[in-house]
């Protein structure tokens, strides 16, 4: 006797239960029979089946069609319903909720900005969302997977199983999607996924995953990022407001898992971070912090430059919920937060976004262009509109969902140049012929432009090492868009300036000049980062030359220059207190240097130069600008003395004296712009800071003398070792 037609034929049960039937929704769920409604429902362990409503009326027990768990029959509907199955063996009974009779979440305008790549809300659609959908309670998944054979959902939801919770996917745009009900908040998820010819590969992790689980483990977490009570309403307002080029910037760049550890050697979480590290920053008058890369990752020793969650913060020290009171808390403090942002390449963890669906997906397939050699990591394929908008959104989720107020960008001349640290043969040129990456620079531009039509008063920061022209230009005039770009010049020409016997500093005097002859051709921050700091360069203070004691004054008297000169400011958390040794990333500050005065002198100064920079405009209004530094003292080399006068374009001048010789310049004549007094506010060489004292009695007073063309000269004591500094009060 023949089968009726409703049942499901024996090659399309075994391909459900064998988890490679191409398209589940169209056999399991409930299906029209004539004029009755047929349920079908794959449940490994159940011995029997009863379907139920919603409100746990029965409809009907179905039929088991195969011992791995098929069932199926008619039941007792009138129409198409959402329904319950209740489930029993010999050890008990459960209950489900049935996936296959629910309908998509995603729609047809969602594939097609997806596709386009102008979608930017996509982490509101793809990643995993708890909600309630046509009267259910539970999470919509979804994942770009284009070229699978099939996809599953698997977690602590349904024991990892890949064959229960098969997604539907929607063909114009290769997404992946289902709703599975029951799943909730904090539970760990992958997705399994069949590739070509249904070779089943490793499980991956979502590359919208909004948390994940804590290293070694590598599973996403359900979470919700949007539910977060912000308390930060005005100090937004405030910032969006500003004009960020003439506004002070003093940064303090930090690797949160080795700022500061509790006994044991364990992180401090996102909330402690929040009471100790912004208390720290306001209390040294930084106006922002920059945290080295806290996306997910699953190597410690690459201090987060190697992510495989972008969307995630990191599991190291709590939940997206502590992250952000973390960033509501540094607003409230008034200290903005930068995110340090890596988006010019990926590692190739078997759970990340490396071949994600057997193919080159994220990545170029042809290695000289999606493998980068320095790293042994995978290149985004900036040119494909998929991955350019998942990219981009990501910064707009940072900086939308989290308040962010910048990000600094990673490696920006890798992504520029097609031969970054490549041989001749090992790369491909241009369409035009050129070693320029047009798409990453299309990139780029669009993503300056999104961050910063989206979210009013943010900035954008490039690392980038070389001089390509118009990185902090608008991209309406050709830019590429960023707000500022990293000054590696002056690192290099100041610190290999500061390396030398003093002696030997009249010889290269040059290194110091040189960078005023190119200061205002980009918006700069001047860094002394991490990078200085590591894989045996040793600190900044063993850098310097000389003995202890001028090593500390050599310092002090750098710092000096620095904050008095135009860009914005970085210094890398720990150099504000003079470590001898260089930073590790497994352990804490060497906070009990503070119990010896040349560090806690060093710390004060730091402190200080802060408070300056921001209180006085002249300091930092003309950052960026030509009229806001005139040369004073430019070509004393014999006496290794710099003196310039900063202006605030408002009639604030201060004048910056730099002494880089241990020998006291007594009488010493400093041509000035204008006559009066001169109040001395800043002194590296004072003895609260480690210094001899010498100075000027708490300021000059200036004649009509005129010298090297200026108005006004004045007579001054230049310490040794040191940077003063001196207020124009009239």
């Amino acid at each position: 006797m023949a089968e009726p037609k409703w049942k499901t034929s024996g090659q399309d049960i075994q391909a459900i239960i064998d988890g490679r039937h191409s398209d589940p929704f169209k056999v399991l769920g409930v299906h029209p029979s004539g004029k009755s409604w047929v349920a079908r429902v794959f449940v490994p362990g159940a011995e029997t089946v009863t379907a139920q409503t919603l409100g746990g009326k029965s409809l009907g027990a179905l039929e088991k069609r195969h011992a791995g768990g098929f069932f199926e029959g008619r039941i007792k509907a009138t129409k198409h319903q959402k329904l319950l199955f209740s489930c029993a063996n010999a050890g008990g009974s459960w209950t489900i909720s049935d996936a296959y009779s629910l309908g998509p979440v995603l729609g047809p305008q969602d594939d097609y900005f997806f596709a386009e790549g102008s979608h930017l809300r996509l982490y509101d659609k793809l990643g995993a969302h708890p909600m309630v959908h046509e009267g259910v309670k539970g999470v919509h998944f979804a994942v770009w997977a284009p070229n699978a054979e099939r996809v599953s959902v698997v977690g602590d939801f349904n024991d990892w199983d890949g064959r229960r919770h098969v997604m539907r996917k929607r063909l114009d745009v290769g997404v992946w999607e289902i709703f599975v009900p029951g799943a909730a908040i904090g539970q760990a998820y992958k997705y399994e996924l069949l590739g070509s010819g249904g070779k089943l590969l490793p499980l991956r992790a979502d590359p919208f995953g909004f948390a994940s689980e804590l290293r070694p483990k590598t599973a996403s977490r359900v979470a919700v990022t949007d539910h977060f009570k912000w308390t930060d309403d005005t100090y937004l307002a405030a910032r969006s407001a500003r004009d960020q080029r003439r506004s002070p910037i003093t940064t303090y760049e930090v690797h949160l898992g080795s700022w500061k550890r509790k006994d044991g050697n364990s992180f401090l979480s996102y909330w402690e971070l929040a009471e100790d590290l912004i208390g720290y920053a306001k209390h040294m008058g930084f106006t922002h912090i920059e945290l080295m890369p806290i996306t997910e990752h699953p190597f410690d020793p690459s201090w987060g430059y190697q992510p495989t969650g972008l969307y995630a913060p990191t599991a190291r020290f709590g939940d997206p919920e502590g992250f952000a009171a973390f960033v509501d808390a540094a607003h409230k403090a008034g200290i903005g937060i930068i995110l340090d942002w890596v988006p010019a390449h990926f590692p190739t963890d078997e759970h990340g976004l490396a071949r994600f669906d057997g193919t080159a997906l994220y990545e170029h397939e042809d290695p000289r262009q999606g493998y980068h050699p320095d790293w042994n990591t995978a290149i985004f394929n900036f040119g494909r509109s998929e991955v350019s908008g998942y990219l981009i959104n990501n910064t707009l989720f940072w900086l939308g969902r989290y308040h962010l107020d910048g990000l600094r960008v990673d490696a920006v001349a890798s992504m520029l140049y097609l031969d970054y640290s490549r041989k001749e043969g090992e790369w491909i040129a241009n369409k035009h012929g050129g070693r320029e990456n047009l798409e990453a620079i299309a990139f780029l531009q669009r993503m300056n432009h999104e961050a910063y039509g989206n979210n009013p008063g943010i900035i954008t920061i490039a690392e980038e090492s070389t001089a390509f022209p118009g990185v902090s230009q608008p991209t309406h005039a050709g830019g590429l868009g960023f707000g500022f770009k990293w000054n590696m010049g002056f690192m290099h020409d100041t610190l290999e300036y500061l390396k030398r016997e003093p002696v030997h500093r009249k010889h290269h005097h040059n290194e110091l000049t040189f960078g005023l002859l190119y200061a205002f051709s980009e918006n700069f921050v001047l860094p002394l980062s991490h990078d200085e700091v590591v894989h045996g360069k040793g600190s900044l203070l063993a850098k310097m030359a000389g003995d202890d004691w001028q090593k500390f004054a050599n310092l002090r008297a750098y710092y000096g220059f620095m904050w008095g000169y135009p860009g914005k400011k970085l210094l890398f958390m720990g150099q504000e207190m003079a470590p001898r040794g260089e930073w590790n990333f497994a352990q804490s500050l060497d906070w009990h240097l503070l119990d010896h005065a040349p560090h806690q002198g060093m710390q004060t100064l730091v402190r200080d130069l802060n408070m300056a920079y921001r209180d006085y405009p002249a300091l930092h209004a003309r950052d960026c600008e030509q009229e806001g530094f005139e040369w004073l003292v430019a070509d004393d080399a014999e006496n290794s003395i710099f003196a310039w006068a900063r202006h605030s374009g408002e009639g604030q001048c201060v004048v910056v004296v730099s002494n880089f010789t241990p020998t006291p310049r007594d009488n010493y004549a400093l041509p000035l712009p204008r006559a009066g007094y001169w109040r001395e506010i800043v002194n590296s060489d004072a003895e609260i800071y480690g210094g001899s004292g010498r100075g000027n009695f708490g300021g000059i007073t200036a004649g009509t003398e005129s010298s090297h063309d200026k108005p006004a000269s004045a007579r001054i004591t230049v310490p040794p070792l040191a940077t003063i500094y001196f207020l124009y009060v009239g």
